[in-house]
């Protein structure tokens, strides 16, 4: 006769299996609006070492730049292996993709999905070196997790491994031959992915069968390394809005076609996300001119004379900025922590992060919760930033004996922070104290 502990913990079990997405969940890139903003009650440390606020470590089956997403009790991560890591493969054909999925309270990997790469791929070379063949963030509804893997394309898994389907979206390569960068995003019953390297072409199909709902494709896609972004109107209109080379789009999500778009002057590759508030959008990046540009959303057709709102010569290469109380914040790729002033773009600080070194030490994008930014930095650790118009570095922290790059943007769920490296995946939490509420 089952007893009511064995009742109890296999309905438990059956429920985490089948979760849907909770607030304190982080679902996709740079969580669960894509706006590198947690939860309200995320409570995570500021301060950690090998023996403080550590709860656990793994390692992983190979490196990759893909950041941690989380839901219920379960914790998803990608990476490769074969070709381009320590294995020393030497050949395209050794490759493999990985999806990888961890107890969230222990650490422990529940299954590895490796997927073997479709032919031909960019050759492990160049900037592609630089962030390798695990670079986009999986997504997850709850239920289902996927996963774009470049010229392999984007599949589907449930919680228990299992594959549901699998899509190519394209297997071209840009001019630069860097590989994918961005990840795909929900919207309604839709996984849309920028297939631009691949493709040349924004995407959208059925999350339950895969199949393509829309495609749109544009020349123009070419070195968009860009994470869609979804913005809402009062009106209950949504924008699925992009930075392009050149040019800021703004699209309707359930046909992929263009509504307005706004010439932006932020040309060669784009990479940071979009970010948006009050109805304003902030786009960053450009290569090797870049800068820092405020474009009111909506609209139909040209807006550039219109919705223009301000422009700024400080900018970020990769990492994506964060827009909270005012201002805009972002620790760019050189290592300096910038604040502007979102109305008006006017550079409120700019700081260099002690300890930084090297040509673009910092890949992956700040977070905030409880009133902080969380900055990794590729070698030099990770730092806490007050998320206030003056600024205040809080703490420094790093991991000993990880040599390896931390080039991915951390996950944030409640009192808990996933770093990883391309060795390893580190849980992070805080320890609550007795009667104490939220510090900020």
């Amino acid at each position: 006769m089952k007893t009511i502990s064995t009742i109890l913990t296999a309905w438990v079990l059956t429920a985490a299996a089948g979760n849907t997405l909770a607030a304190a969940d982080w679902p996709r890139f740079r969580g669960a609006d894509g706006s590198g903003i947690a939860d309200a009650d995320a409570q995570p440390a500021t301060t950690w070492s090998e023996s403080t606020n550590l709860k656990w470590k793994a390692t992983l089956p190979g490196p990759g730049s893909s950041s941690p997403i989380v839901t219920g009790e379960r914790v998803f991560i990608t990476c490769y292996s074969g070709y381009g890591d320590s294995s020393g493969g030497d050949s395209p054909e050794k490759l493999r993709r990985h999806l990888v999925c961890l107890q969230r309270n222990t650490g422990n990997i529940l299954w590895d999905k490796s997927v073997p790469a479709d032919l031909p791929e960019d050759s492990y070379s160049g900037n592609l070196r630089e962030h390798g063949y695990a670079s986009s963030t999986p997504v997850t509804d709850g239920e289902r997790v996927f996963v774009f893997f470049g010229k392999t394309g984007v599949l589907a898994f449930d919680l228990a491994g299992q594959q549901l389907w699998k899509v190519n979206v394209g297997q071209q390569s840009s001019n630069r031959r860097w590989g994918s960068g961005a990840s795909p995003i929900l919207y309604r019953n839709l996984v849309i992915v920028n297939a631009a390297e691949e493709g040349r072409a924004i995407v959208a199909l059925d999350k339950l069968t895969g199949k393509e709902v829309w495609k749109t494709e544009v020349s123009a896609l070419e070195l968009s390394f860009v994470t869609p972004t979804l913005v809402d109107y009062a009106d209950g209109r949504t924008d699925l809005v992009i930075a392009v080379p050149g040019e800021l789009w703004g699209m309707n999500p359930e046909t992929g076609k263009l509504r307005w778009f706004a010439k932006t002057g932020i040309t060669g590759n784009v990479s940071p996300s979009v970010v948006a508030a009050d109805g304003v959008v902030y786009v960053t990046g450009g290569y090797p001119r870049q800068g820092t540009i405020a474009v009111r959303a909506g609209g139909k057709g040209d807006v550039t004379s219109t919705n223009i709102l301000w422009s700024s010569q400080n900018a970020s290469y990769v990492p994506s900025p964060v827009v909270q109380g005012g201002y805009l914040y972002f620790v760019s790729d050189l290592g300096f922590a910038t604040c502007l002033e979102a109305k008006t773009g006017k550079l409120i600080y700019k700081e260099r992060l002690p300890g930084v070194s090297g040509a673009k030490p910092v890949y992956a994008s700040a977070v905030m919760a409880n009133g902080y930014l969380y900055a990794v930095s590729r070698r030099a650790g990770t730092y806490v930033i007050e998320a206030k118009p003056v600024f205040k570095l809080v703490a420094h922290n790093q991991l000993a004996g990880d040599d390896t790059d931390f080039n991915a943007t951390p996950a944030i769920a409640g009192r808990q922070l996933f770093l990883r490296s391309n060795r390893t995946i580190y849980c992070i939490e805080s320890v609550p104290t007795a009667g104490a509420g939220k510090t900020r």
